[in-house]
C-alpha cells in the first residue's frame, strides 16, 4: 500500500523542494496545504506522515501538532522550522513530535527519518490491531452459554470491569475460568495493557516466588542476571493467579504485600517496587476448607475473595451442551476444513447423560476428535469415543483408546493402576496436584507411580 504524507509549509520554494525530494526521489505519495486548518480538515484521507512547518500563516505549527495529536494520537509528525532554536525544538518533542529539523532541511537526515516513521506507525497501527482483535477474542459474547446459572456469573461479573476489585474465579478444571478473566480484563478499563497468567501449580514452589516476583544478579545459585518478574511486567494491567491454592504459605505472605500495600521487593533485593496491578485469581480447590485445614491463609483468602464469582461445571448447566456443540463444530470447520452440518438427536443424547469430568475443555477435544473421524454430514455415534459411546457405565479407555468393557479379557490390576494415572493426567492436561487429587493419592505418591511406570512428567 502506497504510503501518504502531508507538506504544510506557506514558504512555495520549500513546498517545491519537500515534494521534489518525498515523491520523486523517495516514492512517497503527497498532498500540499499552506496553512494548517487546511490540513486538520484532511486528516480523514488517513496520511502517514506530516510534515509541518511552525510558522504558518494562520496558527501555530506546534498549536496545531496539538490538535493532531488529540484526533491521531499515534500519527507522525516532523516538525520544520526556520527559527533553529532548543527551546522551540524542545516544545515540538513535548508535545509529541517525532522529529525535529532546522532550516534549510538536510535531506541526508530527513530522508531516514521519514522512513523510521512510518516504520514505527504501521507497527503502532498492527500493535493495535492485534489488541482490538484480543477484545473482540476474550469479549464475554465468545462466552458461549444459555444456561440461567451462566447468566448470574455473567450479571456479576459485567459488575466488575471498571473497577479493580480483587477478584476470585473459582471452579472445576475444564469449566473455563481463565477464559472468564481474560473476559474481565480486556473488557475492562485496563484493556491496553498487559494481561499476564501465572499457574501456581505447574511452576516448581522453588521458582515460583522468581517467577512473580523477579530477582537480582546472584540472589541464588544460578542467578546470572536480574530478572524481572510477572508482577512488574503487569504494570498497569492485571495479573491472572491459576491455581492460587496450591502457593505455599511463605508465598502467600508476599501476595497478601503486595494487595495491602501495592509494593514488594524482588528475590535478593532490597529495593521496595510499587505496582499498580489487578489481581485476578482461580482455583478449582476449596480455599475455605483449606483456612480451615491450615494450608491458607485466612486473611489473603479473605482479601482474594472480594468478589467471588463461581463457574457451575458442565454437569451442573446441561443445556449449555447443545449451544458449545454448535459453537465447536462451525469453530472446527473453519480449522480443519470440513463441512459438518450438525450432530444427530442419539449422539447428542450421548453426550447429555456423560457427567463431563472435564468440563468444556473435554468436550472441546472431543468435538475436535469427531470432526476428524467424521466423514458424514453429521456427526454420529459411530465417531464417539467407547466411554461415551458405551451403555455399561463401566467402560474405561486405555492411552491407545481401547476400550475395558464388560467382555474385555480380565486386565492385570498392576495395568489398570497404570492407566489409570495416565488417563488422569491427560485430562488434568498434565496438573500433577490436580491429577493426585482426583486419583485420591497424594503427590508424593503419584510421582512414584508415575517413576514406577516409566510415565514422564508432563511439559506445562
Amino acid at each position: 500500500m502506497e504510503k501518504l504524507i502531508f507538506i504544510v509549509d506557506d514558504e512555495e520554494s520549500i513546498v517545491k523542494m519537500l515534494s521534489h525530494w518525498v515523491k520523486n526521489q523517495w516514492g512517497y505519495n503527497i498532498k500540499t496545504f499552506s496553512t494548517g486548518t487546511d490540513a486538520l480538515n484532511a486528516l480523514s484521507e488517513n496520511p502517514d506522515l506530516v510534515l509541518l512547518d511552525i510558522m504558518l500563516p494562520d496558527k501555530n505549527g506546534n498549536e496545531i501538532l496539538g490538535k493532531i495529536k488529540q484526533r491521531l494520537p499515534n500519527l507522525p509528525v516532523i516538525m520544520l522550522s526556520a527559527q533553529g532554536s532548543v527551546e522551540v525544538a524542545l516544545e515540538s518533542i513535548r508535545l509529541g513530535a517525532f522529529d525535529y529539523f532546522p532550516k534549510p532541511v538536510d535531506k541526508n537526515r530527513l530522508e531516514p527519518a521519514i522512513r523510521n516513521a512510518i516504520k514505527n506507525f504501521d507497527l503502532e497501527r498492527e500493535v493495535e490491531k492485534l489488541k482490538e482483535n484480543l477484545t473482540r477474542e476474550y469479549s464475554f459474547e465468545n462466552i458461549i452459554s444459555a444456561d440461567k446459572k451462566m447468566q448470574e456469573a455473567f450479571k456479576m461479573i459485567s459488575k466488575v470491569l471498571d473497577n479493580d476489585i480483587t477478584v476470585l474465579i473459582t471452579g472445576e478444571s475444564g469449566t473455563g475460568k481463565e477464559l472468564v478473566a481474560r473476559a474481565i480484563h480486556f473488557t475492562g478499563k485496563r484493556k491496553s495493557a498487559p494481561f499476564v497468567v501465572v499457574n501456581c501449580a505447574s511452576i516448581p514452589r522453588e521458582l515460583l516466588e522468581s517467577e512473580l516476583f523477579g530477582h537480582e544478579k546472584g540472589a541464588f545459585t544460578g542467578a546470572h542476571q536480574r530478572k524481572i518478574g510477572k508482577f512488574e511486567l503487569a504494570k498497569g494491567g492485571s495479573i491472572f493467579l491459576d491455581e492460587i491454592g496450591e502457593m505455599e504459605m511463605s508465598l502467600q505472605a508476599k501476595i497478601l504485600r503486595v494487595i495491602q500495600q501495592k509494593e514488594f521487593d524482588r528475590v535478593g533485593g532490597n529495593e521496595i517496587i510499587k505496582t499498580d496491578v489487578r489481581i485476578i485469581s482461580a482455583t478449582n480447590r476449596d480455599l475455605k476448607l483449606a483456612v480451615d485445614n491450615k494450608i491458607f491463609r485466612e486473611d489473603l483468602y479473605y482479601r482474594l475473595s472480594s468478589f467471588p464469582i463461581h463457574i457451575p461445571a458442565l454437569r451442573e448447566r446441561k443445556g449449555d451442551i447443545v449451544v458449545l456443540v454448535d459453537h465447536f463444530i462451525k469453530n472446527f470447520n473453519e480449522k480443519l476444513g470440513k463441512t459438518i452440518k450438525g450432530i444427530t438427536k442419539t449422539a447428542l443424547k450421548y453426550l447429555y447423560d456423560y457427567e463431563w469430568p472435564g468440563n468444556i475443555r473435554e468436550l472441546e477435544n472431543l468435538l475436535e476428535r469427531c470432526m476428524i473421524l467424521a466423514d458424514k454430514e453429521m456427526i454420529d455415534v459411530d465417531v464417539l469415543p467407547p466411554n461415551i459411546a458405551s451403555k455399561s457405565g463401566t467402560a474405561m479407555l486405555n492411552s491407545n483408546g481401547v476400550l475395558f468393557g464388560e467382555e474385555s479379557p480380565v486386565i492385570p490390576f498392576e495395568k489398570l493402576k497404570e492407566e489409570a494415572i495416565r488417563h488422569a493426567l491427560r485430562m488434568t492436561e498434565g496438573n500433577i496436584v490436580d491429577a493426585a487429587r482426583k486419583l485420591k493419592i497424594g503427590r508424593a505418591t503419584l510421582y512414584r507411580l508415575m517413576e514406577k511406570y516409566k510415565i514422564e512428567s508432563p511439559k506445562n
